[in-house]
C-alpha cells in the first residue's frame, strides 16, 4: 500500500507562542518537530477531501490538527485511500497517531485511548427492499457491501454466517454497487449512512444495528508515554466540548460523545 505524506507547519497560534510542549511523553515528537497522523479517506467521521479545494477535512483530520497544535509541532498527514488501510502502517512505524473506529483486531496491532464518540453499525437498503431488520439480511443469496478492511468489515465478518460480503475499495464504489442492484445492502456506521442515503433515491437506514461502535485515538505499540498523552488529549477534548463541536461541525447525525473515562492522568502541558 502506498501512502502519501503531506506536511503542515504549526498553526500561526502555536508558532506565535514559539513554545513546544515540555511534556516528556511527547519529547520524541518535539525533537522530530512533527507528528505523523495516519488518515484514511472515507467520510466525515474519518477524513475526506474537500471537492472544491482538495484539502483534507473530517473529524479525524481536525483532531489530528488540534493535537499537533497542542504539542506545538508540525502535522504530517500520512494519507491512505481508505480508513481500513491505515493499519497497514501500524507495524512499520509509518505514523505516530491515528483516530479510527475501535475493533479487537486493531487493538491487537496498536494501543487505543478511551473512546471519544460512539454510534452503531447498520445497513442502508434500497427502495422496495425485503430486508427490514439485521436478522433478515443474514441469509443465503443476500449480498452485503462493506468497505474493504474497515471496522464494519471486520465486525460483520464475525457476526454474519450466511450472507455474502462484497468488499468495495471506496465508499463511492460501495454506493454505486447498491444503486446498480449488484448488492442488497451497504454496511457502515449509522452516521455515514444517514448522509449517504441521499445518493440512493428512496433508500432507508435500518432501525436496528448489528454492533455498537466507537472511535478512539491509536498509537503504535511500545509508546506508552505517547498513549498517555493522547489519552489525556482525548479526555480533555470531550470535557471542554471540542468533540461535541466537531461532531456538530461535520454534521455527524447518529453520533454522540462518549462518557468520560473512569481515570485520567495529569493534563498534558
Amino acid at each position: 500500500m502506498i501512502a502519501v505524506a503531506i506536511t503542515f507547519p504549526p498553526s500561526r497560534t502555536s508558532a506565535a507562542s514559539a513554545q513546544a510542549s515540555s511534556d516528556p511523553r511527547v519529547a520524541d515528537l518535539v525533537a522530530a518537530g512533527r507528528i505523523r497522523a495516519g488518515l484514511g479517506i472515507g467520510n466525515h467521521a474519518a477524513a475526506f477531501k474537500d471537492p472544491a479545494t482538495g484539502e483534507l477535512q473530517g473529524m479525524a483530520t481536525r483532531l489530528a490538527r488540534a493535537l499537533a497544535e497542542q504539542i506545538g509541532i508540525a502535522l504530517e498527514i500520512v494519507q491512505y485511500p481508505r480508513p481500513g488501510a491505515v493499519f497497514e502502517g501500524a507495524q512499520n512505524n509509518a505514523w505516530d497517531v491515528t483516530f479510527l473506529v475501535v475493533d479487537p483486531q486493531r487493538t491487537a496491532e496498536a494501543d487505543a485511548t478511551p473512546p471519544y464518540m460512539q454510534s452503531e453499525f447498520t445497513f442502508l437498503v434500497p427502495a422496495g427492499s425485503a430486508i427490514r431488520t439485521i436478522a433478515e439480511a443474514d441469509r443465503p443469496g443476500i449480498r452485503i457491501c462493506v468497505p474493504r478492511g474497515d471496522a464494519v468489515d471486520l465486525s460483520l465478518s464475525r457476526v454474519f454466517k450466511l450472507a455474502t460480503l462484497v468488499r468495495a475499495d471506496s465508499q463511492a464504489a460501495g454506493i454505486a454497487l447498491l444503486r446498480s442492484g449488484a448488492v442488497n445492502a451497504y454496511a457502515a456506521p449509522r452516521s455515514a449512512l444517514l448522509s449517504l442515503s441521499a445518493q440512493v433515491p428512496r433508500s432507508h437506514v435500518l432501525e436496528d444495528a448489528f454492533a455498537t461502535t466507537s472511535w478512539a485515538g491509536f498509537v503504535p505499540k511500545g509508546h506508552d508515554g505517547r498513549l498517555g498523552y493522547v489519552t489525556d488529549f482525548v479526555e480533555n477534548a470531550k470535557a471542554d466540548g471540542l468533540v461535541a463541536r466537531l461532531i456538530a461541525r461535520e454534521g455527524l447525525r447518529g453520533i454522540e460523545v462518549t462518557p468520560p473515562a473512569k481515570q485520567q492522568s495529569a493534563k498534558p502541558q
